[in-house]
């Protein structure tokens, strides 16, 4: 019976029909696992991928997801840049001292002959008959077999090429070749991702290395003032903390800055304003709309420029300008003056020798010839004071400048009922200078002290200069202070009495350009000024020159 089911089996063909149902589920089975596996590496690189991820780090993950299904021992990636075709990373590194260059040139080329033709190049290394590039030479000089290059492709853009090479004779079928490019795509993807990621990267760096550069203050607030962002300037002058939120709460009740910021945002146009901030120092303050997609205003950048030294200096040239005209015009009448008043001198002293001094006209004559000498000694410190067009430096004492100025304002002052106490240091260590600069210090001084006077009872009205040596370490200065009893500083605002403009005098008696440029003038003579004051007690102002010593 059992002879008869065998032969009915071998006459019917019913068992090699198994077999080959088996076998043909076997190697459906093992293909379907392939295309799962495939589909599993294409997303696992996607998943892996990241703009962090080095390109040396991807190209191993991808090897060794390749290796699961495909013999691959070597797989490069170059990239296309215009014309050039560079390589940038393979795998595994250290076959980068194999000979393979940084640039490949279009003769004889593999991968540009995949380039040109827009598709997949397979070469059998070990058939003899293989075309020879120069990438198929060295890579069989590391024992490959069989090599394939892949155009990556990017909009229709071939941005690259993907090599993959064996030590075997890999035979790829269509649905191999067609996973190869599946793969490709998605690395071109990848790799056009990170460009445009670093573009975007490069630029933001750029963009953010130009704005903490700018050595000017850059501020961006939104529509209520607070901070979204401000450069490396601003953080350092404004001392800004994370806990200020608001520009308000850094710089206060600046009632000019609120105003430039409501009016750019009420007249959606850039404004600016030229104001004084932060101790008084000078700005000029930019405020520019910010404008979002929608092209409503939805912040405001602050560009603010310190100009404080700049206006200092144009301060200075104007008040040098105009003491220079002073100056001529002081020499012109001083001219003019001399004149009749070699007359009056002339004249009075004919008369003295023919009058008896018994005589009643002795008296009004001899009165009359001193008068005319004090005016000839006023007149003469004039013309010496008028000569500012080239400040000679020289050797002199401040005792000299003291003299000259008090013979041109010193009369005046005391004409206000001021008494001038006069305390000179005698004999003084002499500097080295220009006595007509010195000069217009003192007299910046001492009209500012007389001013702080005005006020006080005439009984109590004084004005003290001295000068005195002041040994300080190794050097020594010379010093020359003038005092007032006067109406004194508020001790909030002396800090700001020597920038340019600062006054607080009426208009017509003040530009607040005095102290600033005698700071400036002490400063190149390479000494400085000093303020001590009260208010409501009175004032001292200390000028420092450095004494010039014997021998030097």
């Amino acid at each position: 019976m059992v002879k008869r089911d065998e032969m009915i089996e071998l006459l019917t063909g019913v068992q090699s029909s198994k077999k080959n149902y088996y076998t043909e589920l076997k190697r459906t089975i093992a293909e379907t696992k392939k295309k799962n596996l495939q589909l599993e590496i294409i997303n696992d690189v996607m998943k892996s991928f990241n703009v962090d991820m080095s390109m040396d780090g991807m190209l191993k993950n991808i090897s060794d997801k390749l290796k699961t299904i495909f013999f691959i021992d070597h797989i490069s990636l170059s990239i296309r840049k215009n014309d050039q075709l560079f390589l940038t990373n393979l795998y595994p590194m250290e076959w980068k001292k194999s000979g393979y260059k940084n640039v490949f040139h279009k003769e004889q080329s593999l991968f540009w002959s995949a380039i040109e033709s827009r598709k997949m190049v397979y070469q059998v290394l070990s058939d003899e008959s293989y075309e020879h590039f120069l990438e198929t030479d060295i890579l069989a000089q590391l024992n490959m077999k069989s090599v394939l290059a892949i155009p990556l492709f990017s909009k229709e853009n071939i941005v690259g090429i993907l090599c993959i090479a064996s030590k075997s004779t890999s035979q790829y079928d269509q649905a191999d070749l067609s996973f190869f490019q599946q793969l490709s795509d998605q690395l071109a993807v990848c790799l056009e991702n990170v460009r445009l990621y670093n573009e975007v990267l490069n630029s933001k760096k750029e963009w953010e290395n130009t704005f903490r550069a700018v050595k000017d203050m850059i501020i961006v607030v939104d529509l209520y003032g607070r901070i979204l962002r401000m450069n490396d300037a601003a953080i350092h002058a404004l001392k800004w903390s994370d806990e200020q939120k608001s520009i308000h709460e850094i710089i206060g009740a600046e009632n000019e800055l609120k105003k430039l910021l409501l009016k750019c945002i009420h007249t959606k146009e850039p404004s600016y304003e030229e104001l004084k901030l932060f101790n008084q120092r000078i700005y000029e303050v930019h405020s520019y709309p910010v404008f979002n997609e929608t092209g409503e205003m939805d912040g405001m950048i602050l560009y603010m420029k310190d100009v404080s030294k700049r206006r200092k200096i144009e301060a200075q040239l104007i008040q040098s300008g105009k003491l220079a005209a002073i100056g001529e015009m002081a020499a012109g009448v001083a001219h003019e003056l001399n004149n009749p008043l070699t007359a009056v001198l002339g004249n009075s002293q004919l008369l003295l020798r023919n009058t008896n001094e018994q005589d009643l006209s002795f008296k009004l004559l001899t009165d009359i010839y001193h008068c005319g000498k004090r005016c000839k000694h006023i007149i003469q410190n004039l013309l010496t004071f008028s000569r500012q067009d080239e400040y000679l430096f020289e050797e002199f004492s401040v005792n000299d400048a003291i003299d000259q100025v008090l013979s041109i304002i010193g009369y005046q002052i005391e004409k206000q009922n001021i008494y001038i106490k006069v305390r000179k240091k005698e004999p003084i260590l002499p500097i080295n200078g220009s006595i007509q600069q010195i000069g217009q210090i003192v007299i910046n001084l001492l009209l500012n002290a007389k001013d702080a006077l005005e006020s006080r009872d005439s009984k109590q009205k004084t004005i003290t200069i001295e000068s005195n040596v002041l040994e300080e370490e190794e050097k020594k200065w010379v010093t020359l202070t003038v005092t007032d009893n006067g109406t004194g500083i508020q001790s909030e605002r002396i800090q700001e009495i020597f920038n340019p403009f600062y006054t607080t005098k009426k208009a017509v008696k003040g530009t607040g350009l005095g102290l600033s440029v005698s700071l400036g003038i002490a400063e190149a003579h390479g000494g400085t000024i000093k303020v001590d004051s009260i208010y409501e007690k009175g004032s001292t102002f200390t000028l420092f020159l450095p004494a010039q010593l014997e021998g030097r």
